[in-house]
């Protein structure tokens, strides 16, 4: 070990000695995989609508207590305010079942076992792998300003979140087609 690895592994804090908002950061880590994985088995669609809104709410708590606020902000906003009630509406107007459906199981759970832990084994390997020495201070002032994140989401992303809420759209009216076509069909 190199004197300037020893003295820069000295100034950051032990992977065994966490602050508060470690721990924190952990538990609501757990909640919220515990509500993704409840969102995908629950055999009640409403549930699943309701436990994503609890998933999304987690993410949204992680990136407060990773000091991105506008990020937090976009994310109650666009996924749980916006995605979740789309997605709520849909399966009102599509008049899908609201108890328990035999139709939302597959028959392929471990399949689609195998294939989760896959890519997020791979996942957690990349994070790992591409910030093994990064180090973030959560004690210090914040590193991307509201204004910075803002003008960089909204100058490079900007066809992505058009596109999305393009589909979005064609999946509402798509909705209400559908559910009018039914309804016409039974006062026939």
């Amino acid at each position: 070990m190199t004197l300037a690895a020893a003295v820069a592994s000295a100034d950051h804090p032990g992977f065994l000695s966490p602050t508060g908002v470690e721990i924190i950061f952990l538990l609501v880590g757990v909640a919220t995989l515990g509500a993704a994985v409840i969102t995908v088995t629950t055999k009640q669609l409403v549930h699943a609508a309701l436990w994503l809104i609890v998933a999304l709410g987690g993410l949204a708590v992680e990136y407060l207590l990773l000091t991105a606020e506008f990020i937090a902000w976009v994310q109650v906003l666009i996924y749980v305010g916006s995605v979740v009630v789309l997605l709520l509406f849909g399966l009102m107007l599509t008049k899908a079942p609201i108890g328990r459906s035999p139709d939302t199981d597959s028959e392929n759970r471990w399949v689609a076992l195998v294939v989760a832990a896959a890519a997020a084994g791979s996942l957690v390997w990349v994070v790992a792998d591409a910030f093994r020495t990064t180090w973030v201070d959560l004690h210090g002032p914040a590193q991307g300003s509201t204004e910075v994140s803002g003008e960089s989401l909204f100058r490079h992303w900007v066809l992505p979140f058009e596109a999305l809420s393009v589909l979005l759209l064609a999946a509402l009216v798509g909705a209400v087609v559908l559910s009018r076509k039914n309804s016409r069909e039974q006062q026939r």
